[in-house]
């Protein structure tokens, strides 16, 4: 007789252990950068520019209990579930955090919230917070590549949100203390709440892309304080009968769920943190953009027009995508044009008011490959950026590594200049001081307190930086 479940209760086994075995040195280090950036990136959301975060505040406070938890930005604590819900969307509002490019992911994004309200509920330490946040993206990671996340993108699922449910439960289940039984059923009850249609590009508010997240969060955190509570469950999500897998993928593979386990941790190890605020899939072809830029001395009225050379299989993604963050057309025509690229771009079309960016807009195009770049994706995104002078004379220039990946990792200036400038945008110079030292010592820290009231404190007043020409 076959083990009943033993994928699913092997991967138990393994998130109920976490808190007590600890993170391997360099996966808690790493870990402690990762939790540090994506910190800066969910206090950033606050700024009022950001729908997303005005919309799903208010609801989190009109149908909210009474809690223990922290919301964001809004010197208030509700309900875990709501504000997991709440913060799991003001994670990947900016944009901004880090991402696993091969899985397709923004684990960060789910996973502080989702680790920062259990910790909070359960009383838990900065080191068991920080491992519940590893412990979650490794646990996303592992489910997506279990799904194929380029099928789940073929399919028009977002990897982040069907597997970041997982993820969540799992950093959940580690926070209060869920023994093995408990944990099979919360990844069970987390597979019933699975959501994540990639429809969420039709928005132009993008306040449907960052719930996403917060939906990931919710579904996690539900599953895991049912579970605690004794609710049953499937208890072979990932092995048999209508199991999970194959409801999301037609060419499902479980091995990657345990491969390695307790071995490798490459949901952790092989995020990115990013450079830009923008869609990851733009991120290589910035670089090359910039190297065009700066090689050959050029401004914006050089330029003619734009080209990008993508992948087929992400192209849709980025070609006259509706959402600014998402728009080649829109992201990169802004970095050539400003000089620069704020997360703040993503929430007021530059479009209207620099003439420049409407122009170079204008000339932009996108060219699908199926060839090679079609091959490396998603394990690459290349990007080839051509620029065509006013001369007629033509640039080519690509990358298929973007800085801020672990094979071309940021220097931590680059980070804290980061930080500083994100947090800068929503907090005095006191507050955003003391939310970086909070942040980077968060792992030796007694409990999250000190962290989650710096981070519950309101935006500064704030006015959009004037950037016309």
């Amino acid at each position: 007789m076959t083990d009943r479940g033993a994928i699913t209760r092997r991967l138990a086994a393994f998130i109920a252990g976490a808190k007590r075995e600890g993170l391997p040195e360099a996966v808690a280090r790493y870990s402690k950068l990762l939790t540090f950036d994506g910190i800066g990136t969910l206090a950033s959301a606050t700024h009022p520019s950001v729908t997303a975060s005005a919309g799903i505040g208010d609801f989190a406070l009109q149908h909210g209990g009474a809690g223990p938890a922290t919301l964001v930005g809004r010197s208030a604590k509700v309900d875990v579930v709501n504000a997991v819900l709440a913060n799991g969307t003001l994670g990947y509002a900016s944009d901004f955090e880090p991402h696993h490019p091969e899985a397709i992911l923004h684990p960060i994004a789910v996973m502080i919230p989702t680790s920062l309200a259990l910790s909070e509920l359960a009383g838990a330490s900065g080191r068991d917070f920080v491992t519940a946040v590893a412990l979650g993206c490794e646990i996303t990671y592992r489910v997506s590549m279990a799904m194929n996340p380029r099928e789940l993108y073929a399919l028009g699922f977002h990897p982040s949100a069907i597997a970041g449910s997982f993820g969540a439960a799992a950093a959940a289940a580690c926070l209060l203390d869920l023994d093995v039984e408990q944990t099979v059923r919360a990844l069970g009850l987390a597979a019933l709440q699975t959501s994540g249609l990639m429809a969420w590009q039709d928005d132009p508010r993008e306040d449907a892309r960052p719930f996403q997240m917060g939906l990931a969060a919710r579904n996690g955190v539900t599953a895991a304080l049912l579970a605690k509570n004794g609710f049953g469950a499937p208890d072979r999500i990932f092995d048999g009968g209508h199991n999970v897998l194959d409801a999301y993928s037609r060419v499902a593979d479980p091995a990657p769920l345990t491969a390695g386990l307790r071995e490798a941790w490459d949901g952790v190890m092989e995020l990115a943190i990013k450079p830009y605020p923008c869609v990851s899939f733009l991120h290589p072809a910035l670089d090359a953009l910039q190297t065009l830029l700066e090689q050959h001395g050029l401004a914006s009225r050089d330029i003619a027009a734009i080209q990008l050379r993508f992948a087929d299989g992400g192209a849709h993604c980025v070609d006259d995508n509706p959402l600014k963050g998402h728009c080649m057309q829109y992201i990169l025509p802004v970095r050539t044009a400003l000089g620069r690229l704020s997360y703040l771009d993503l929430f007021e079309d530059r479009r209207q008011s620099h003439p420049e960016v409407k122009r170079l807009a204008a000339s932009a195009t996108v060219v699908r490959d199926f060839g090679e770049f079609e091959q490396k994706f998603p394990d690459f995104y290349i990007g080839e950026v051509t620029l065509e002078l006013a001369g007629g004379e033509r640039l080519t220039a690509r990358s298929d590594i973007a800085r801020g990946y672990p094979e071309a990792p940021l220097p931590q200036e680059d980070i804290d200049s980061k930080f500083h400038e994100i947090v800068g945008e929503v907090a005095d110079d006191r507050r955003r001081e003391a939310l970086a030292e909070a942040a980077a010592t968060i792992f030796d820290a007694p409990s999250v307190d000190r962290l989650a009231s710096l981070l519950a404190a309101r935006p500064k007043t704030a006015t959009t930086r004037d950037r016309a020409p």
